[in-house]
């Protein structure tokens, strides 16, 4: 079908706040040194890069919520695929589909997007190494259709292509910006509204207003974005007005805040408990269901998100509101054992501020079950490869289900399958390949969400992962910032209409 184009301790916690006020009003000094800058936008952002915001990762994101990278594709709300750097496309058959490249579109160093520039790009993500989550289980190819065109080849049959091609992992960005040894460096290299200048490491970015944007220009000047892991820093930064907009406020902040400055949005992201079923104690599948009988989620929302979560029935929550109604209850499920003081390691990261608290909570749940619990936090850019390679028996994970592609099947594949890059449990379960090879291969529509809740339960019979609650974004905005995005699927953040209204700070 041919688709066409629709136009701490407590003194660091508080020495923290200070230190970002100064960076914050240095920018912003900065900015209005220059008598043509315009008004700058300054932003708090939740994690640092992990990978020197190299497209290929996850720190695309960061770089898509700064409208610096854009792709062929893009999602409305309903997680359908509509035109970006594409303007059209269509199924040639199971295997192949035809995009056209939209003309006139100028990358941030002056050279203009061709089909072999997006060759270029999607070869780059085809041969990174890892690849990008959303190609897990997919063989691509990708090949210039003269100069406006691209085909795309599936070894398998996979409805899904316009959707992965939205994935911020899968940018355009200029020829030049991948080198021979596999980096990619993103400044300069985008399509998007605003300019990436400068990449400060883990402390800051700076973007510039792209005037030769092939859309909608941008109405604010630029973005100072600084990298704030203490969520009570970020709390502060906006308390106190040295932060436009931030990302992730804790929950604990809350009620610190002007109220009409928190936006709170139901978000496809599971607070999940992901046990390890290879190795060490949860192994046992009668002791993972122990620990899936001993989790009392609402006390866990209550006491810790304050009521601001919505209890988990599956794997997925109410951002997808289709979900519930195909659930039915899960039969042949392991009876659980006594643990009998059985050891485990329960280890999570400290940079979304409530899962230490969500630790704690599980640790006294799992302890009165009778398990004996030794907890293990870190930074997430210091635990991550630990939890990958399945170094702890239990491990919180904040997770988003339709992060990459509007469709949870590749995160499902991702975190659950044998082959899965994210397989924190470590499971290989042949009826949740089983499943999920056949999820993949229905068609967008009622069968496929079918098929999506059959693997769902196949995974979760398993009780290699224990869905515990769905997160809210609370994202703070001060009363100069017009027109941020509340994007449940974290895509979008600062955009070419994002403006800020001078009058409201008199």
């Amino acid at each position: 079908m041919l688709r066409r184009k629709l136009r701490l301790s407590l003194p660091a916690a508080l020495a923290t706040p200070l230190l970002l006020t100064g960076c914050f009003d240095d920018q912003r000094d900065a900015a209005s040194d220059s008598p043509d800058a315009g008004e700058r936008i300054s932003v708090a952002m939740l994690q640092p890069p992990r990978s020197g915001l190299n497209p290929l990762s996850d720190d695309a994101f960061k770089l898509s919520r700064w409208s610096n990278a854009e792709t062929l594709i893009r999602l409305d709300a309903n997680n359908d695929p509509q035109p970006l750097l594409a303007t059209e496309w269509e199924q040639l058959d199971d295997q192949t589909w035809r995009f056209l490249i939209r003309d006139g579109v100028i990358f941030h160093d002056s050279t203009e997007l061709t089909a072999d520039d997006v060759v270029n790009a999607l070869n780059a993500a085809t041969q990174a190494a890892p690849k990008p989550r959303i190609l897990d289980g997919v063989n691509m190819t990708v090949e210039a259709d003269g100069d406006n065109a691209v085909i795309v080849r599936t070894e398998k049959t996979d409805p899904l292509i316009p959707n992965r091609l939205s994935s911020p992992q899968l940018a355009i960005l200029a020829a030049g910006a991948y080198g021979e040894d596999g980096r990619v460096n993103p400044i300069e290299a985008g399509t998007g509204p605003f300019v990436l200048k400068e990449i400060n490491g883990t402390t800051s970015a700076k973007l510039d207003r792209f005037d030769d944007y092939w859309g909608e220009p941008a109405t604010i000047a630029g973005i100072d974005a600084d990298y704030v892991s203490d969520g009570t820093a970020r709390a502060a930064a906006l308390r106190t007005g040295t932060a436009d907009v931030v990302e992730a406020i804790p929950v604990s902040q809350v009620a610190l805040l002007d109220q009409a400055l928190v936006h709170e949005v139901p978000m496809p992201r599971t607070n999940t408990l992901y046990l390890n079923t290879q190795s060490g104690p949860m192994a046992d599948p009668g002791l993972r269901a122990a620990a899936r009988e001993a989790i009392d989620r609402s006390a866990i929302v209550n006491t810790v998100y304050e009521g601001r979560a919505d209890i988990a029935e599956g794997l997925l929550g109410p951002a997808l509101a289709w979900a519930s109604a195909y659930r039915s209850p899960i039969d042949n499920r392991t009876a659980p054992k006594a643990p009998g003081g059985t050891e485990i390691t329960l280890a999570t990261f400290t940079d979304r501020a409530e899962l230490p608290e969500v630790a704690v909570l599980l640790e006294q749940q799992l302890t009165r079950a009778g398990f004996k619990v030794t907890q293990e936090v870190r930074e997430y850019a210091h635990i991550e490869s630990d939890a990958l390679a399945g170094e702890f028996d239990a491990f919180i994970l904040s997770r988003a289900t339709v992060l990459d592609s509007g469709d949870p099947v590749a995160y499902m594949y991702s975190d659950f399958a044998c082959e899965g890059s994210f397989n924190i449990a470590q499971l290989c379960d042949p009826a949740v390949d089983e499943a999920l090879a056949n999820a993949a291969q229905q068609p967008t529509g009622e069968a496929r969400r079918q098929a999506i809740i059959a693997a769902e339960t196949a995974i979760l019979r398993t009780d290699a992962a224990i869905p515990m609650l769905h997160e809210r974004v609370i994202q703070g905005e001060s009363a100069r910032v017009a027109n941020a995005e509340r994007d449940p699927r974290e895509r979008m953040l600062i955009t070419e209409k994002t403006a800020i209204d001078t009058d409201s700070e008199s």
